[in-house]
């Protein structure tokens, strides 16, 4: 017995190190050390949480602690994750989020459910709750003034390339009509306070404007972000013929590149510094007075090191205005410095690798021409 258990811990490590194996097969993180006897997939501790919430599709073992035997290492060598990703990855559309390791729970979840319990890839052409170019449902929705989340209706409309929503569910006048190009979508559960909380950000009069919702079904609320993306996708095809399927995919939602407190002052730079809500995207660095504003109190451009912009660590010397924080970080601009303080080392080097990889990325002519339209700046 102890030589069987012995020879299946040999097989089971010989087909674990397989390069195919070496990444969790639903989040892609390194060294993986579960697997599914089910399904013949190698996840890791996390994906095999939500892998055990499935039992009916999906039987989980550590491949440290538990015992495997005969059946199920040659199940694990005959599958594998290649073999497995042909099955039930072989129909993604272009434009659906494969989430990483990096993202929330609710998408994780849903990909892991849409794969192998819904089965939604393995057939060529399948109707989606996601492709049909439009949708239209109730989202929680946050109150821009006092706060409250209450139900409102959504619109998304691919003929129209747009998202709508009413303050009535019978109304028929919008609140607000946004084209489709200008919105960002990105999962934002700790802070909404939602597991299933959703930021839907769009431009208006080149200035970012937020809205902040959930639905209580995990499953719904990433139909609507993939939905979003489906649009999204669609409307750029035919606004850019001759882009790739790649290139028009990396022009979808994004999440934001760093977001977290910091301290500022104002232009004159003797101002005491305050406290802000920050938030990179991409070249957009935006300050709230609180996480959940429906706007941000100032926004600047953050171009590219060819265009005279850096970052640098610490203040310049002499700096006057009154601070807390004591880890500094000088973005230089064409124009002018901005100064802030950091809370932490830690959040000054973070914020740094940010403001970093942006500055790295020559400008494209897009970029050029909302920094010729962005007048706003950072006000006191």
């Amino acid at each position: 017995m102890a030589g069987g258990n012995e020879r299946n811990m040999k097989a089971l490590k010989e087909v674990w190190k397989r390069a195919e194996n070496s990444l969790c097969a639903d989040c892609g993180k390194p060294d993986p050390d579960w697997a599914s006897s089910t399904l013949g997939v190698f996840i890791c501790l996390s994906c095999s949480g939500i892998h055990r919430n499935i039992p009916s599709i999906s039987k989980v073992k550590s491949l440290k602690m538990d015992y495997w035997d005969d059946a199920q290492v040659q199940f694990l060598a005959k599958h594998g994750n290649a073999v497995t990703k042909a099955i039930y990855e072989a129909h993604i559309p272009i434009y659906y989020y494969q989430p990483t390791f990096n993202d929330c729970q609710v998408l994780r979840e849903q990909w892991i459910r849409a794969k192998y319990e819904r089965k939604e890839f393995t057939e060529p052409g399948k109707q989606l709750p996601y492709s049909d170019g439009v949708k239209e449902g109730i989202l929680w929705k946050r109150g821009r003034d006092n706060g409250q989340f209450l139900p409102r209706k959504f619109l998304l409309s691919e003929r129209e390339g747009c998202l709508k929503y009413f303050t009535k569910q019978d109304g028929k006048e919008p609140k607000i009509n946004v084209k489709i190009d200008v919105i960002n979508a990105t999962f934002q559960p700790e802070k909404i306070g939602n597991p299933n909380g959703l930021q839907i950000t769009y431009l208006k009069d080149n200035k970012t404007r937020n809205i902040f919702v959930y639905h209580e079904s995990g499953k719904e609320v990433v139909d609507w972000f993939n939905a979003i993306r489906s649009v999204q996708f669609h409307y750029l095809k035919v606004a850019f013929p001759i882009a790739s399927d790649n290139e028009i995919k990396n022009r979808l939602t994004r999440n934001f590149l760093k977001e977290g407190y910091m301290e500022k002052t104002g232009p004159k730079q003797r101002e005491a510094f305050k406290k802000r809500w920050f938030t990179l995207d991409h070249r957009r660095l935006m300050y709230f007075k609180d996480p959940l504003d429906a706007f941000a109190k100032g926004e600047v451009f953050v171009g590219s090191g060819e265009n005279g912009y850096s970052v640098q660590k610490g203040l310049p010397s002499g700096t006057q205005g009154n601070f807390s924080w004591h880890y500094g970080i000088t973005i230089v601009t064409p124009d002018r410095e901005y100064l802030f303080t950091c809370e932490t080392e830690t959040d000054q080097l973070e914020w740094i690798r940010a403001f970093t990889s942006v500055i790295k990325q020559a400008m494209t002519p897009q970029e050029y021409a909302s920094k010729c339209l962005d007048a706003v700046s950072f006000p006191s």
